[in-house]
């Protein structure tokens, strides 16, 4: 049996040492600044004819395609029997696609495990919280908990890594296939949860008690032993536990694709490795990953609902859908791709429509705005069997049509190779676009530890996140999504939305942050509890005070059907998710008040100096945006930093030398070229789904 623990103990021993040994390349080693970006489309030789193989790898190359993709779900082909691997085929696959100047992203198939694992090894797959199992047939079914299947997978990944490691027309890896947090309710995920709080709890029972405030309801432990998985279904579960069980679940993604990784990097030569996540940001598992090269993302725009602008907004998408993923995928490791971009139609939506002329290409250009080194695209070829049968590809059924989606790659593919003649580095951006850089602090536990306790069912943490995104990205802001790691120092504005847990250590760097020149902005549910979910044993919101000087008299939750108002400057604004009644500092202004309830004309939102910098305090959560918009040209204009005032839709990314407009709404831009620009794409007259790029 393959059980050996032996084997294991060694394999991680042997990982754990080529981790501290492995000498890290920075991004700006795997691709070249002055190629812009890089385009490529996936490829799935294992479903095609070998007679078509080279056909279609000759019309890639013609439409402009610089690399493919293989391998992502075909460990039934790499492996037809344990034990047993082909990698002929795969090797033919390469050997075309090089012909056509094609290079390749190699991926490891572990997504999708062959029959005769799951057949021979049950107890690999996931087991749901009510007890169903998952079976073959789908995608994503086996545990990443699992040590067995961990075996398995290490076993086909350092052969593949083996045969391909040292391939120069390999020029990278892609880990799974948009690995996700898995909620796995098997033994061995239960047993690896009780060591998980073990080594977190240094083997102390008591420490987990006190963390968990299992005084509560008679829920005091006595061994780690008699933990059990938390169970969602069940109202009123302890919200501290699952917090600790949430960490555990993203860590054993990442503990999986890290494994996989340092595997893959005894033999790579010159290869990058990374993973394509979906951007479910608060699943916690994105960015854990800490020997993946650089993060990728998965997009997709069109699906039926209509989160765009107008009557046909659901045919161009969210307009800070991709700008949401680059700004927090790039701030990472300071690169970043795009591994799926949709080409068309979509087979999953509860409403599939055809995307309007020109969205495809636009989304391609949202992607190249916000820094990406490369974008690749799901898929070449339309399936003709299988779950996705009515997903669009680069062509269609008969493999030679090209799709509309796909002349948008072409257009796009030809554009960038114009540009690259205009080339200058990187940075190279306005010094009015920099001064508004600014940053917003998330740590997904934050949302986790919030939506288990609303307070109000109106109330949602990421649209509170949007309320203050939005507005930056229509002042024309470069904007990080940044976690506590980073140096809040290199941003002039630091914005913490809704950040609920906090200790004594972030509260001292913050302070130090403002006291050092710098402008924090903290709103509501901020520094209410601690990092184990608890509140302290001290006045409500107190941690912050010696930061804001503000005392937090109490908070308010309205009925949405009867919102109470605010107002600032005059102008009076609705609100009625979460409300904070504020006493503030002698030295403090105050920027916005109550205007009814029995609280009417007590402060909600707080400005004061502190050394070198400034705090603001907005204690109010509003109904549609509009007040955090006025607040923050407050505080900019108070600060002198210059903002624009783009309406929604329309967004605006500097790169290379190079300013990308791009427009998402439902009528035409007009946009005003900066003074001695040239238009190099486009013109200045922008209609819907169009892009405008000029030179500085």
């Amino acid at each position: 049996m393959i059980r050996n623990k032996l084997f294991t103990t060694l394999l991680t021993g042997l990982l754990i040492l080529l981790a501290s040994s492995t000498q890290a390349q920075t991004p700006t080693q795997w691709f070249n600044d002055k190629d812009l970006t890089l385009t490529g489309a996936y490829y799935y030789p294992e479903h095609w004819d070998e007679s078509q193989w080279e056909r279609d790898f000759k019309k890639m190359h013609e439409l402009g395609f610089e690399f493919t993709h293989f391998a992502e779900f075909a460990w039934a082909q790499l492996e037809p029997e344990e034990g047993r691997y082909d990698f002929a085929w795969l090797d033919q696959a390469i050997t075309l696609a090089a012909k056509y100047d094609l290079k390749v992203v190699m991926c490891t198939s572990t997504a999708t495990p062959p029959v005769w694992l799951s057949r021979k090894y049950p107890e690999i797959l996931v087991k749901a919280e009510d007890g169903t199992v998952l079976d073959h047939g789908a995608r994503q079914h086996a545990s990443f908990t699992s040590s067995l299947y961990r075996e398995l997978s290490y076993k086909m990944i350092e052969k593949l890594a083996q045969h391909y490691g040292n391939d120069p027309r390999i020029i990278g890896w892609q880990l799974d296939n948009e690995p996700a947090v898995q909620f796995d309710y098997n033994l061995e995920a239960e047993l690896a949860f009780r060591n998980f709080l073990r080594k977190k709890y240094n083997d102390n029972i008591k420490s987990l008690n006190n963390a968990w405030g299992t005084a509560f309801w008679s829920e005091v432990y006595s061994d780690f032993d008699e933990i059990t998985l938390p169970k969602h279904a069940q109202m009123f579960m302890n919200h501290h536990q699952i917090l600790d069980y949430r960490r555990f679940a993203a860590s054993q993604t990442n503990d999986f694709l890290n494994k996989q990784c340092l595997l893959i990097k005894k033999y790579a030569k010159n290869q990058w490795v990374t993973t394509n996540y979906i951007p479910n940001y608060d699943e916690g598992h994105i960015g854990g990953s800490l020997a993946l090269d650089f993060q990728c993302y998965t997009r997709y725009m069109v699906y039926g609902d209509n989160e765009g602008i107008g009557r046909r907004g659901y045919r161009v998408g969210n307009p800070l859908r991709i700008a949401w993923a680059n700004d927090f995928f790039r701030p990472i490791q300071g690169t970043y791709g795009v591994m799926e971009l949709q080409p068309g139609q979509v087979n999953w939506g509860g409403i599939n429509p055809q995307p309007l002329p020109g969205a495809v290409r636009l989304w391609l250009w949202s992607v190249f705005a916000g820094g990406s080194d490369f974008t690749c695209t799901y898929r070449y070829r339309q399936p003709l069997y299988g779950t996705e049968q009515y997903h669009y590809g680069i062509v269609g059924t008969d493999g030679v049509t090209v799709t509309p989606g796909g002349h948008e790659f072409a257009t796009f593919i030809s554009e960038i190779k114009e540009l690259r003649k205009h080339y200058a580095p990187r940075d190279t951006k306005p010094a009015d676009f920099q001064a508004r850089r600014t940053a917003i602090l998330f740590n997904h536990e934050n949302s986790w530890s919030i939506e288990r306790q609303k307070q109000n069912r109106t109330w949602d943490t990421f649209a509170h996140i949007e309320k203050y995104y939005r507005t930056l990205k229509s002042f024309g802001a470069p904007v990080d999504f940044i976690s506590e790691a980073k140096d809040m120092n290199n941003y002039p504005v630091v914005i913490a939305p809704a950040y609920q847990l906090a200790d004594k250590e972030l509260v001292d760097r913050w302070t130090a942050y403002v006291k050092n020149g710098g402008n924090l902005v903290l709103t509501c549910r901020t520094a209410q509890k601690d990092r184990y979910g608890r509140l302290p044993e001290a006045p409500f919101g107190s941690l912050i005070t010696p930061l804001t000087e503000n005392k937090l008299d109490f908070y308010d939750l309205l009925l949405p059907e009867d919102p109470g108002t605010i107002v600032m400057d005059g102008k009076k604004y609705a609100w009625n998710t979460w409300g904070e009644v504020l006493i503030p500092a002698a030295d403090a202004q105050v920027w916005t008040t109550y205007t009814n309830e029995f609280y009417e004309g007590k402060p909600a939102v707080t400005f004061r100096k502190l050394g070198k910098g400034t705090i603001t305090y907005v204690g109010v959560d509003s109904r549609d945006g509009t007040f955090e918009k006025d607040l923050l040209k407050k505080l900019y204009a108070q600060l002198n930093i210059p903002v624009m005032d783009l309406p929604y839709g329309v967004t605006l990314e500097y790169r290379n030398g190079m300013g990308i407009v791009l427009n998402y709404g439902d009528k035409p831009y007009t946009f005003n070229l900066p003074k001695g620009s040239k238009v190099l794409i486009g013109n200045n007259e922008i209609p819907t789904a169009g892009v405008l790029i000029f030179s500085l």
